[in-house]
């Protein structure tokens, strides 16, 4: 996560580095105590009782057959799925039938798999309530594990390729990313944990181990730490205030609902704050470890940048950073419910009460809080490394002078024998190097220069 920044930055004066340290480590002792108190220490174990069981398969015939006649049913009743119809011959790879070849009913309804000689899948063995003795299968999915592998595969070589040692950094901090939000976040919240307080302790412990592991434990990770922080908590509070201003409850999308059918002591309202806060942290990280990329390289290339130049310098760059990244989070959000937006074109209501429904008050809310948590970090990062960045200089701005022999000045008389050879008279010939006279001698010269 984040961009990549390769160039060493300027070594930091030791004070500061006392005081980002004095700063840094407290914060990440208290996120490591508070994850310790919110680790989920008596996870239930789930009821699989009534799993039905499931094995691989491979396809070795499919029969079509016409589909028998549809019973008529009243004007405006949905009618049932049609087609397709016919038989499935399977080969069991696993459980007590592996070997043998069975015989499945085609796969019909919506989202039904499309199955074809040769493809690999998924088969649920279904039992007959009436009589145990009795069981069927039937066709669930296809098998996706060697299509996901090989893509991962594929995704790892293109970042090693490309980023060599930072991008295996990256891969790491990936990694770590994932076994915080498996081991702890998701574990806490189905323990019955706070989700606000579990996303914003887990996304605190990503950020320290994702930062310091990616881009190396230096003063200038340290302030995009410390803005990416102070990020996160704005956007837990905005979050909370505009969740509670607009009484969303959580029950916005189907798949929470299902969830309260399995877990009822599951705060939803909290769950909905939680994914804010985690959805917002991969933007975040990003836009601060450019913003202290962004002063650390301004003030190497122009060391007479004094603090307020350098913050502006760096807004500059900010305010075209959030332009494009404000889109990008709007866009997310739609691709990830764009089935709700297609709601827009088939729903009776009108435009107005469909935006102000829960599961698109609920959409809405997520991109304006997150893009309020993005413009905050802009200025929050940007300030905070320039202070870091001018820590030492003088008091107009100058940086300590260095160690070792002072440099040669430059030679006075470069701009005067300049400016004598370009008001120098023109001679004549084809071939006459010197340029022509200034129109105006007296003319001032520094717009040019």
């Amino acid at each position: 996560m984040g961009a990549d920044h390769t160039r060493p930055a300027p070594s930091t004066p030791p004070r500061v580095r006392r005081i980002l340290v004095a700063t840094v480590v407290p914060l990440f002792v208290i996120t490591v105590v508070a994850a310790l108190a919110l680790w989920p220490r008596d996870v239930r174990e789930q009821d699989r009782g009534g799993d039905v069981p499931r094995s691989h398969g491979t396809v070795t015939r499919v029969v079509s057959e016409p589909c028998p006649p549809t019973p008529e049913v009243p004007e405006g009743t949905p009618g049932m799925a049609t087609g397709p119809c016919g038989t499935v011959t399977v080969s069991v790879e696993q459980g007590p039938d592996a070997g043998k070849r069975v015989q499945t009913p085609m796969p019909a309804g919506p989202g039904a798999p499309t199955v074809a000689v040769g493809d690999e899948i998924v088969l649920v063995k279904l039992t007959d309530p009436a009589d145990p003795t009795a069981s069927s299968y039937n066709i669930a999915e296809h098998q996706r594990g060697k299509p996901l592998l090989w893509l991962v595969a594929l995704f790892a070589a293109a970042i090693v390729a490309f980023g060599r040692l930072r991008g295996l950094a990256a891969l790491a901090g990936l990694a770590a990313s994932f076994a915080i939000l498996l081991a702890f976040v998701v574990p806490g919240i189905s323990a019955g944990g706070s989700p606000l307080l579990i996303a914003i302790t887990g996304s605190a412990l990503i950020m320290f181990v994702v930062l310091y592991l990616t881009h190396g434990i230096t003063a200038q990770t340290s302030v995009a730490v410390l803005g990416t922080l102070g990020s996160l908590v704005l956007t837990g509070v905005l979050g909370s205030l505009a969740t509670a201003a607009t009484h969303l409850t959580g029950f916005g999308s189907e798949e929470a609902t299902t969830l309260s059918m399995y877990q009822r002591d599951v705060d939803l309202h909290g769950l909905l704050l939680a994914g804010i806060i985690i959805g917002s942290l991969g933007v975040l990280d990003d836009v601060t470890v450019t913003q202290a990329a962004t002063v650390t390289e301004l003030a190497h290339a122009n060391p007479g940048l004094s603090r307020l130049q350098l913050y502006r310098a760096a807004t500059r760059v900010g305010r075209a950073h959030i332009a494009s990244t404000v889109n990008t989070i709007v866009l997310a959000y739609a691709g990830a419910s764009l089935p709700l937006l297609l709601l827009l074109t088939v729903d009776s209501r009108s435009v107005s009460e469909i935006l102000t429904s829960e599961f698109l008050a609920q959409e809405i809310v997520r991109s304006a809080v997150a893009t309020l948590g993005l413009v905050a970090a802009v200025p929050l990062t940007t300030g905070l490394a320039a202070l870091v960045t001018t820590a030492g200089r003088g008091p107009a701005g100058d940086t300590a002078p260095a160690s070792g022999p002072a440099p040669t000045p430059r030679p006075p008389a470069d701009r005067d024998s300049a400016l004598e050879a370009l008001s120098a008279p023109r001679h004549a010939g084809p071939s006459t190097p010197a340029p022509a006279r200034w129109p105006d001698p007296e003319r001032s010269t520094d717009t040019a220069w």
